[in-house]
């Protein structure tokens, strides 16, 4: 599968182009490299046969010249252990399915680190003979630290190029342009160190280059210094950790707000447009079917954006480092490391993304598990129906500085997170025990965030979600509306009397949805779900924010109610469990409360399971994983309904 995220962007358009690869260790720079040359025109694929992903790109060169550009899985060594090595050798080597052998190499280092890196290089060197660039990232900051570089010493002790440069600057861009577009000054030379071919042995050769050529910057800064002493402590990094989790969901419900209140404002104009309409077949599915059900998704943008946002602030700053070598000592108590949490913490924003980031684990136990507890952390799209459900029945009570909407907010991801812990330690110390790998991390220098990466990793998965929205979820809506609303039936008068609201719920009483989900409702009553909500259940299937349409359409709310929150209000006052009689409204808050478990819990996307399947290599785990959580979902669903209505007299 291909995923076009920018106009213009089509490498395979520059047949005749040369192609180059970047080759580097995470967290040097070869990203932010990679977005200066090719003008964040990127393609993202697929490396056949594997779920590994490759960003494509291309460079345009001075004298209208252009050259392909592959950013290949950062590595710390090129003797592979993980798929994502694994393909980054291949590729270097020319034995890719799919993808032709390169014509040059642009190794990326992050030149305060040169002393870890060099031997890498020396391995590239040896493994093959195309012609090899050496990027040299990071000057500012060697620079800022007391270091100092000498590159065409380098040059000549390994006989290849070297170009230095500060990618989110600028800084030395356009001068590795021009060497890649002059093919001669590419050519490999003898190096004046020769390169033994004793792996053991490249680390005496680095000391000695860089002995000629480098001085080593100064360990750390005084604000590092001071900075990783609290964040990295055993107590106070834990405490920190916990307070930048509440402001994170504190920031996701206040200041998102009122961008919310902007797009439902929105959404509420466009029906009132749409309601001039001749009434008919056509006014009917636009206004009940696609801007209730497309428009009830799409105004949690905001939402979305400003979880990607401080995700990636985080990052950009790094302190998301520091954050996995906090948990790393919480991921050995469940018998997993740090490379299980850099996974787990990607499925926050998808978990399709967050299991394909488990290839970076080199035990396939420990992959496996990862791969088995990602569906709980709390991802994206369940952040539409928490927010509808939170807005609608928890009050917007403050505490001080604290939101208890928030609070909430942060209460249900954590509970994901602890069950996914929980759930990995029982694999761990079940049928899936072993022993684990030594982890090692890098923890990058505290830097200020490249406004241009952090816009393109907000604008990309917002982009994702809003296409998500105008073809799944609106195919789904269009779907939803034509069962909701046939078999055609003729309204009583005396409910006809009563108003368009009455005839609407009516209609669906008696439609194709009602009958199917009557039919399931008898297995979900004992959670406190009427037939509409496990219309919703059975939707969401295609993808969970679906549910917030079907609810939508299923409570027959007008799309041009002069309310927009009007859903929040019905679902207060009809939320509630079959048979009830509606006098007391502990009810309507205990299915709200089930229906948050639910989806704490249930593993409710095709799309997870089918990738899962591509992991794993067969459909065992997946059906194991599918039926395990509905099976942990429908019993806390229960619980939670049945002690609600306890405490609460009902």
């Amino acid at each position: 599968m291909t995923i076009d995220s920018s106009a213009g962007a089509n490498p395979s358009g520059a047949p005749d182009a040369p192609l180059y690869v970047l080759v580097g260790s995470p967290n040097s720079g070869k990203s932010t490299l990679f977005n200066a040359l090719t003008g964040l025109r990127v393609k993202v694929a697929n490396y056949p046969g594997v779920t590994v992903e490759r960003f494509e790109g291309v460079v345009a060169l001075p004298n209208d010249k252009q050259l392909e550009l592959v950013d290949l899985p950062g590595t710390y060594s090129l003797e592979p252990l993980s798929p994502e090595e694994q393909v980054t050798v291949s590729a270097v080597q020319g034995q890719m399915e799919g993808m032709s052998a390169p014509e040059g190499i642009l190794f990326v280092c992050d030149c305060t680190s040169l002393e870890r890196t060099l031997p890498q290089l020396g391995a590239l060197l040896h493994m093959t003979d195309q012609p090899v660039v050496l990027v040299l990232t990071m000057l500012d900051e060697l620079k800022a630290r007391k270091g100092q570089v000498h590159p065409y010493k380098l040059e000549r002790d390994l006989g290849i190029p070297v170009v230095g440069v500060v990618g989110n600057r600028g800084v030395g861009i356009q001068d590795l342009k021009d060497l890649l577009a002059s093919p001669e000054k590419l050519e490999r030379r003898s190096p004046q160190v020769p390169i033994p071919e004793d792996p053991a042995e490249r680390f005496v050769w680095a000391d000695e280059v860089l002995g000629r050529t480098y001085k080593a910057p100064a360990e750390g800064t005084p604000i590092t210094d001071m900075l990783d002493k609290v964040l990295l402590h055993p107590v106070w990094g834990i405490l920190v950790f916990l307070a930048v989790m509440v402001f994170f969901f504190q920031a996701i419900f206040q200041w998102a707000g009122p961008l919310q209140d902007g797009m439902e404002a929105g959404v509420l104009s466009l029906s009132t447009l749409a309601k001039g309409l001749p009434d008919g077949f056509f006014r009917s599915l636009l206004v009940d079917g696609i801007i209730a059900g497309v428009g009830g998704v799409v105004v949690f943008v905001p939402q979305i954006a400003m979880l990607f946002l401080l995700i990636t602030l985080l990052e950009q700053v790094g302190y998301m480092s520091r954050a996995v070598f906090i948990i790393d000592r919480m991921m050995g108590w469940v018998g997993l490391d740090g490379r299980s949490f850099v996974s787990m913490l990607s499925s926050y924003a998808c978990a399709i993304p967050g299991i394909m980031a488990a290839r970076n684990i080199p035990d396939p136990k420990n992959r496996l598990v990862t791969i088995l507890a990602s569906p709980l952390m709390t991802c994206s799209a369940r952040l539409p129906v928490y927010t509808l459900l939170i807005a609608a029945f928890v009050p917007a009570t403050t505490y001080g500085i604290f939101n208890l909407q928030g609070l909430v907010m942060l209460g249900l991801y954590l509970l994901g997170g602890f069950a996914g812990m929980f759930l990995a330690m029982l694999l761990r110390r079940g049928p899936l025990r072993g022993s684990t790998m030594p982890f090692y991390i890098e923890l990058p220098p505290y830097r200020a965030p490249t406004l241009m990466l952090v816009a393109r990793a907000v604008w990309v998965p917002v982009w994702r979600f809003i296409k998500r929205a105008g073809t799944l979820i609106l195919a789904a809506s269009i779907l939803l509306w034509l069962v909701l609303n046939y078999p055609q039936v003729s309204v009583p008068k005396d409910v006809t009397a009563k108003g368009e609201q009455a005839v609407s719920s009516y209609k669906i009483e008696h439609s194709y949805a009602a009958k199917l989900g009557k039919t399931f409702e008898p297995v979900i009553a004992p959670l406190g779900f009427d037939w509409r909500v496990g219309i919703g259940l059975i939707a969401s299937l295609a993808a969970r924010e679906v549910v917030v349409a079907t609810l939508a359409q299923t409570y027959a709310v007008q799309a041009s109610d002069e309310d927009t929150k009007a859903l929040r209000k019905v679902l207060v006052h009809q939320l509630k469990p079959p048979n009830s009689k509606g006098k007391n409204p502990v009810e309507s808050l205990a299915v709200a409360l089930s229906l948050l478990m639910f989806f704490v819990f249930a593993l409710q996307c095709v799309s997870t399971l089918a990738v899962m399947q591509k992991e794993t290599g067969s459909w065992k785990w997946p059906a194991i994983s599918f039926f395990g959580l509905l099976g942990m979902a429908y019993i806390a669903s229960f619980v939670t309904f049945q002690l609600t209505l306890w405490i609460g007299g009902a």
